[in-house]
């Protein structure tokens, strides 16, 4: 591709982000030696690559290059024998460790994918980490510019002999300066030419034995060495020479190391930065919300919603364009500021992206062209140096494009024709236009000539388009529009911005009557366009809706039959478990029934299995009830209930008496038997009964309140809910009324809880004369939340 075309289309700027996102140099270096490619196996190879190295990120994140370092020159000094430094070494196990980071990332991802691996797995299968050689150059080698003591016995013999001596010069060195340290600057210990000195005053020159080594810049402190530490200070510099000559082996020994592995480091450095380089693009696609275009062999380009990469995402509108189909020349046409531009450039920088196997920030499914050359003229190339006009530079731009172009390029142009009398323009820009359509050049070019709009409304495989624009807003809508020539609208916006309506008028005057008509035809081509885009809309929301709710009645058809079919299993099954659980339980009472009967057994033992039994068959008839509640005759109200009346429980299928009167919500509770459950008034059916009126004190023989009591009496009476305060007027009322109606036996429910109630309860029947006995009820009875209380006969 010609260098002009990638500076006019902004391709630079997109290898300027490709670059931010490569970690290492040799990562940068290629992805700023990125261009087009026109062979086609290069091009799918490239953005198949591009294409795997994003599901590695979408699925488990990205891999660091930063740690791939430059080793080339290092590599070329081995080949000679020379000794590395400590900082190439380092780069070298730096290079190795990424090496084994990336082995480790792709064996990872084969691992989970279980497959044979993709494009990038020849790569990965070449990586060869070194672990032995890295880790003993990390033995070595700690950090920069250190060389560990046990890099060798060696030199940690010498480093131990230079500690020894540091510290016996130190004592020699505090020796002396407390015997002299009044010819002293400072009781300090300095270094000056690699030699330990103490800081002596000028004037004690002469008494203070030793070798000078520096002064200060004023001459009043002199730097001197005292003579009884000289043989200690040539030790330490005979022993820091001696180490370097160690660290020098050290170095020596590494780099030898390195050099018979020097052909793995070369591979593992260009497989890692040609690593680096693909997940950049990589990188760079998943940035963009990038595809993979496809080249199809019919070349054609069909973009779908593509967005130009260099506009804010917040702010860029997606086109769709398609070219080389249906026709090979696009004449774009509407008004400044519109899109046009864009969209020229959106097409020219997509062709060149895709060939450099870069993904292009578009739907799936859109489709590229492979072009030998791409030509672009674009923008004002005005040039005073050259004294050419806006015109004529480029005309200049479109000679050399008519000089080179063939069916097998795309040319761009920006506003052909324009800078120069308006027909003659017009005259030149068709000649262009109809001369590079007859050599099979795809094309694509903005104008704001209607004669170029006629020309592609007359001429086969031209087609028209436009940028669409809102005149009651005055702004552009930015949308390309294919198959509808656009308008100037010139007249719509003067007149909104306030312009006289007589200048208007004036102005439609001038203009020729054909011009006139056409654009009129123009007007109703647009209105009739958004009318049936409108229509169209409307048609497509009502079948998304039409289809939604057809899948929501297939889904809840197909939950009804399944739903339909569980029901019926579990209810068959469940009905069989409890006839058999009904049988075997009936089988085994009837033979203890005839036990007893066999051996005169206690009647209260055989009453407490008469007791469990009708419990049993109260479960029974629970679990078996209709889940669909027995029609209601009526929902008694609030004001209907009182504490005792009695009700039908329609969930359970049982009757019971009233406990509590309703809260807020409408629930209460209801004493079923042994069984207090809370319900909710719609739970709930009245039984036709009258409520309790006041007792009034009739003359009367004890016969009559009998039968009277007996009519209406219960066999227990249930205090749970009440304090002792309530509870002792309600049981002493019910215990009158049962004496009286000469029953034998009754109950009190009381319940469990603290046992203040029960005590209560059983304080008082001791001082009740009518009272017999009393006591606790048993198992099937209540347990300790009952007491079954026997009258005086």
């Amino acid at each position: 591709m010609n260098q002009k075309v990638l500076k006019t289309l902004e391709y630079d700027k997109i290898i300027k982000q490709l670059q931010e996102l490569a970690g290492s140099s040799g990562g940068k270096e290629l992805c700023a030696k990125l261009l087009p490619q026109t062979d086609r196996h290069q091009i799918e190879t490239a953005q198949r690559e591009t294409s795997d190295a994003l599901t590695h990120i979408m699925t488990q994140g990205g891999v660091s290059f930063q740690g791939v370092r430059d080793i080339r020159n290092s590599l070329k000094r081995m080949d000679i024998g020379a000794i590395l430094g400590i900082g190439e070494l380092l780069d070298i196990a730096s290079l190795l460790a990424t090496a084994g980071q990336v082995k480790a990332f792709f064996r990872k991802s084969l691992n989970e994918q279980e497959e044979t691996g993709d494009s990038l797995n020849e790569r990965y299968q070449l990586i060869e980490p070194l672990f032995p050689l890295m880790q003993e150059i990390r033995r070595c080698i700690p950090e920069m510019d250190e060389v560990a003591d046990d890099a060798s016995p060696g030199l940690a013999q010498i480093r131990r002999k230079l500690k020894s001596a540091g510290d016996r010069i130190h004592e020699q060195l505090n020796v002396v300066l407390n015997s002299h340290r009044n010819m002293l600057q400072d009781a300090i210990i300095t270094m000056r030419n690699g030699r330990y000195c103490l800081p002596v005053k000028a004037e004690h020159r002469s008494s203070f034995p030793g070798m000078l080594h520096d002064q200060s810049s004023t001459g009043s402190t002199l730097f001197i060495e005292p003579s009884s530490v000289v043989k200690l200070n040539n030790e330490i510099r005979e022993l820091e020479v001696q180490e370097q000559e160690e660290i020098e082996k050290i170095l020596a020994e590494l780099s030898n190391q390195a050099a018979e592995q020097s052909f793995y480091l070369e591979q593992n450095y260009r497989i890692l930065t040609e690593l680096d380089f693909i997940f950049a693009k990589a990188s760079l696609s998943k940035k963009m919300r990038g595809t993979e275009p496809k080249f199809p062999e019919e070349n054609y380009i069909e973009i779908k919603r593509g967005r130009h990469p260099l506009i804010p995402t917040d702010q860029v509108v997606p086109i769709d364009v398609h070219l080389g189909r249906e026709f090979s020349l696009l004449v774009v046409t509407g008004p400044n500021t519109g899109g046009k531009t864009v969209s020229l450039k959106t097409v020219g920088l997509f062709s060149l992206m895709g060939q450099a196997g870069l993904h292009i920030p578009a739907f799936d499914g859109s489709s590229l062209r492979i072009f030998q050359e791409i030509y672009a003229d674009i923008g004002d190339e005005q040039s005073i140096e050259q004294s050419l006009s806006t015109f004529s530079s480029h005309m200049v731009n479109t000679v050399s494009i008519l000089e080179k172009a063939d069916d097998q390029c795309l040319v761009l142009f920006d506003e052909l024709g324009a800078g120069t009398d308006p027909v003659e323009g017009a005259a030149l820009a068709t000649a262009i236009l109809s001369n590079l359509h007859n050599r099979g050049t795809i094309v694509m070019a903005t104008t704001h000539y209607s004669e170029l709009k006629l020309y592609a409304l007359q001429t086969p495989d031209v087609e028209n388009a436009c940028c669409e624009f809102d005149v009651t807003t005055l702004r552009p809508t930015y949308r390309l529009l294919i198959g509808i020539p656009g308008k100037s609208n010139a007249f719509a916006i003067s007149s909104k911005l306030g312009l006289s309506a007589d200048i208007i008028e004036d102005a439609k005057y001038h203009v020729a009557t054909d011009a006139t008509q056409f654009e009129d035809v123009l007007t109703d081509l647009e209105n009739t366009r958004n009318k049936l885009e409108k229509e169209h809309q409307v048609v497509s929301e009502s079948r998304k809706e039409i289809s939604k709710l057809k899948k929501a009645l297939q889904e809840k058809n197909e939950r009804i039959d399944q739903s339909k079919e569980r029901i019926l299993q579990n209810a068959n099954a469940e009905a069989s478990q409890i006839l058999a659980e009904a049988k075997a339980y009936a089988d085994e009472t009837i033979r203890k029934y005839r036990k007893w009967a066999e051996s005169d057994r206690n009647i209260r033992e055989m009453e407490a299995e008469r007791s469990k039994l009708r419990e049993k068959m109260a479960d029974s008839q629970s679990n078996l009830h209709t889940k669909t509640p027995k029609k209601k005759t009526s929902t008694p109200k609030a004001s209907d209930l009182f504490v005792g009346a009695d009700v039908r429980i329609l969930s359970l299928n049982s009757t019971g008496t009233v406990s509590t009167l309703p809260n807020e919500k409408g629930e209460l509770f209801v004493q079923a038997g042994l069984l207090r459950t809370k319900v909710h008034i719609h739970d709930l059916e009245l039984i036709k009964q009258s409520a309790p009126a006041k007792p009034e004190r009739k003359k009367s023989g004890g016969g009559k309140i009998g039968m009277n009591k007996a009519a209406s009496i219960h066999q227990e009476v249930n205090l749970i809910g009440m304090t002792v305060d309530q509870a002792m007027p309600v049981m002493e009322k019910y215990l009158d009324d049962a004496y009286l109606a000469h029953m034998t036996q009754v109950t009190i429910i009381h319940g469990r809880g603290t046992g203040a109630l029960r005590n209560a309860v059983h304080n008082k029947l001791k001082r009740l004369k009518y009272v017999k006995s009393y006591r606790l009820g048993e198992f099937g009875e209540g347990d300790m939340g009952v007491t079954i209380v026997t009258f005086q006969s």
